[in-house]
C-alpha cells in the first residue's frame, strides 16, 4: 500500500517498475516486478520482507520519534520512525507476511552537512534499536558515515542496491537544511532529551 505521495515511474530498472518514496511515505508490495527507490541523506530506510509470503516495504523517515505525529502542527506521522516502523510492518503483516519470517535491512543515517542535532545519528541507532527490541535480526545494514545514499529494494527476492552519493546533490543539501531549522529549539538552561 503506498502513501500518498509515492511515485511510479515509467522508466524501469532492470526490467522492473520503479516506485520512488520520499521523506514521509512508505510502500508495500507483493509484485514481483517492482523495485522501490529512495534517495537518503540523515533519513533511515527500513526494507523488511516475508520471504515465503513475497510481500515486503521500505519505509523513508526523518526523525526517529514522536509521540503524537505532529509535524509544525500538520499531521505528517510517517516522517517520524516510531510512526513508521509500524505502519509498514502492520501493512506486511495484513498482506500475509509472518513476524518470525520477517527479514530487515535498514540504511541511511548519513551526517549531510552541518548536523549539530546529530540527527542522522539519531536515526540509526532509533532503527537498530527497535529490531533489536522487536527480536528482529537485521540482515543488513549501511548506515551513519558522511554519505547520502540512493537505494533500491526488490521485495519480492529481499536484493538491495545502495550507491553512496559523496556529494550530495543540492536538492538533498537543501532539504537537510530546511529540515534542521524547522526542528524545535530547547533553551540552554533546559533539560534536553536525546534519543
Amino acid at each position: 500500500m503506498p502513501a500518498a505521495s509515492s511515485v511510479r515511474t515509467a522508466a524501469p530498472f532492470q526490467g522492473h517498475s520503479v516506485v520512488k518514496l520520499g521523506p514521509g511515505e512508505y510502500y508495500v508490495t507483493g509484485r514481483r516486478q517492482e523495485v522501490i527507490s529512495t534517495i537518503l541523506g540523515s533519513c533511515v530506510s527500513a526494507c523488511v520482507r516475508d520471504p515465503a509470503h513475497e510481500v515486503g516495504g521500505m519505509n523513508h523517515f526523518m526523525l526517529p520519534h514522536s509521540d503524537d505525529g505532529r509535524w509544525s502542527g500538520a499531521s505528517a506521522a510517517m516522517r517520524f520512525g516510531n510512526l513508521a516502523m509500524e505502519r509498514l510492518m502492520n501493512d506486511i503483516l495484513k498482506r500475509g507476511g509472518e513476524r518470525h519470517r520477517l527479514e530487515v535491512k535498514i540504511f541511511g543515517g548519513g551526517s549531510i552537512g552541518t548536523d549539530p542535532f546529530a540527527i542522522g545519528q539519531r536515526n540509526a541507532d532509533y532503527a537498530e534499536r527497535y529490531f533489536a527490541q522487536e527480536g528482529m535480526r537485521v540482515l543488513a545494514r549501511d548506515l551513519r558515515g558522511r554519505v547520502a545514499r540512493r537505494l533500491l529494494y526488490r521485495p519480492a527476492c529481499g536484493s538491495a542496491f545502495v550507491q553512496d552519493i559523496t556529494m550530495p546533490p543540492p536538492a538533498i543539501i537543501a532539504s537537510e537544511a530546511a529540515y534542521a531549522m524547522r526542528l524545535p529549539r530547547e533553551a540552554v538552561a533546559g533539560t534536553v532529551e536525546f534519543f
